[in-house]
């Protein structure tokens, strides 16, 4: 294909402009209407500029911050586009669309948004509606092989799990007429651009193709050049405007490792503070602070490679929903998730580096809102913050010691002064993350009776029908009890049926001496 890029479009997203609606650049009227059931009227810049192009067919490059609206800017024409007769061949079930995306949960976001442009446009799928089917790994083959089969007008998938079913024929993609590369940048840094490249070699040569990324690092550029006919390269801000959000409020506090749960505590306590994301970069790290929060009371969850893809998707639909207000996650898990409403973001361990930092602090101050950023610095880390800053420009190179306990803390982030490291209401439910805490911590707040019970031969011999396994269970065995009761020393108080009296004092002393042992030792 062509490798010249036809031109280079720049706008300074002013308050003094004031944005078209999506009528008004010749959107079709099922979407103007859809769009309008939920809210959504006037266009962002990113959408501004990229419809008039995607409309006509052209190919372009979308390059624009995180939450700037990126997902109609190349979705609303790309619907419009399959539906129309003159945009692709006619619709029979065989997908005329293809998004690929980097992550699951960018996958479900993506699907759901076309799905709710869609909503009045005919096509192929149930009730002659247009069907958007997603496809990505960690859910079975076969529902997705049988959305297909079904018929499926728009796909939205990651690499991988897309390049599996074209090999085994279930996805066919001969008859693509649109393709999307969405968040390229986030697929190149995940390994996706082998997969990518294999599957723009399987789809039709003409084709309208839109790249969208937050970065045009190299390999980016080498990929639009090699694959894109002339594209014309759309940049949604000013070109010499900084990449970090200037509606971002942000703190960096250098901390002690051991004090950070403790200011995270305090934070979530802010005044103002609503949905928040909590960052971490392992694994383990974010299910510990997640289970430390939901053991302090706070609504929590946590979404990273350890948790299965359904615990995964119900976390961000309780976070999206409101059922809690705080979700943890690791930087690959978090790739992708488009929340609009989140006004904090807690950096518990440093970005690897600035591009990072910019998608973490990216998920806060978006669609126009505003938002605050907090960054904890580890002492070792802080050579690594400063070559972010530097990067950056922002001025941070230094960052305040800070403790849980430090005033400037409280006057920064307005919270309450008198507020502890838990909240009142401790008996909050979490998803899915502090369940398990919350369950530990039930087992541990049995009485210690019970435990004691549950170890001695006497609670086994009370009843050799299942008296045994509901003592090791925590529960008190029905038939069970006056012998766990019983005092550890001392002669019997009644007779067991078929034994005689000395060899059942002798095992109730052996069990009382069992029994002791095992309490000296917890």
């Amino acid at each position: 294909m062509e490798a010249a890029v036809e031109a280079t479009i720049s706008v300074d997203t002013g308050n003094a402009h004031v944005a078209p609606s999506f009528a008004e650049l010749g959107v079709r009227d099922e979407i103007v209407r859809a769009l309008g059931e939920h809210g959504i009227e006037r266009t962002f810049a990113i959408q501004e500029l990229t419809l008039p192009l995607a409309l006509a067919g052209d190919d372009l490059i979308g390059q624009a911050r995180t939450g700037m609206g990126k997902t109609y800017g190349f979705g609303v024409p790309l619907l419009d586009r399959i539906s129309t007769a003159t945009g692709t061949a006619e619709l029979d079930g065989t997908p005329r669309a293809l998004v690929i995306v980097p992550t699951r949960e960018l996958c479900v976001q993506v699907t759901k948004d076309l799905e709710e442009a869609a909503t009045y446009l005919p096509g192929s799928g149930p009730r002659g509606k247009l069907s958007v089917v997603s496809i990505y790994g960690g859910r079975p083959y076969e529902q997705q092989i049988e959305a297909l089969r079904a018929g499926a007008d728009v796909v939205v998938g990651t690499p991988g799990r897309l390049l599996d079913l074209a090999n085994q024929s279930h996805l066919i993609l001969g008859k693509v007429g649109v393709l999307v590369l969405d968040e390229a940048d986030e697929m190149l840094d995940l390994g996706f651009l082998p997969d990518i490249e294999r599957i723009l070699s399987i789809v039709p040569d003409k084709r309208q193709t839109m790249l969208f990324s937050a970065t045009m690092p190299g390999p980016i550029i080498t990929l639009a050049r090699t694959f894109l006919d002339r594209p014309t390269h759309i940049r949604a801000e000013d070109a010499a405007s900084s990449a970090v959000h200037e509606r971002t409020t942000q703190h960096i506090y250098r901390a002690h490792a051991l004090d950070k749960a403790e200011m995270v505590a305090r934070i979530l306590q802010a005044r103002g503070r609503g949905a928040t994301m909590i960052f971490t970069r392992t694994k383990r790290t974010a299910q510990k602070v997640a289970d430390d929060l939901g053991e302090r009371g706070f609504q929590v969850g946590a979404v990273h490679g350890d948790l299965g893809q359904v615990a995964r998707e119900k976390a961000l639909k309780s976070f999206r929903t409101g059922k809690i207000d705080v979700l943890v996650a690791t930087d690959v898990a978090a790739r992708g998730i488009d929340i609009d409403d989140v006004t904090h973001v807690i950096n518990y361990q440093c970005p690897e580096d600035e591009k990072t930092y910019v998608h973490r602090i990216g998920r806060t101050g978006r669609a126009g809102r505003t938002g605050t950023a907090v960054t904890l610095v580890d002492w070792d880390d802080v050579p690594r913050w400063q070559l972010i800053d530097k990067a950056l420009g922002l001025g941070i190179d230094e960052p305040v010691e800070t403790y849980s306990s430090s005033p400037h803390l409280f006057e920064d982030l307005d919270i309450p002064t008198d507020v502890t490291g838990s909240i009142k209401t401790a008996s909050t439910k979490s998803e899915p993350a502090a369940s398990g805490s919350g369950e530990r911590r039930e087992r541990s707040e049995r009485p210690a009776r019970t435990r004691s019970r549950k170890r001695t031969r006497g609670a086994k011999r009370s009843d050799d029908n299942g008296a045994t396994r509901s003592g090791e269970n925590g529960a008190p065995a029905k038939d069970a009890a006056p012998t766990g009761d019983a005092p550890s020393t001392g002669p019997a108080s009644r007779d067991d049926a078929g034994e005689s009296k000395p060899r059942r004092r002798r095992r109730r002393r052996r069990s009382g001496a069992a029994a002791t042992a095992s309490t000296d030792a917890e």
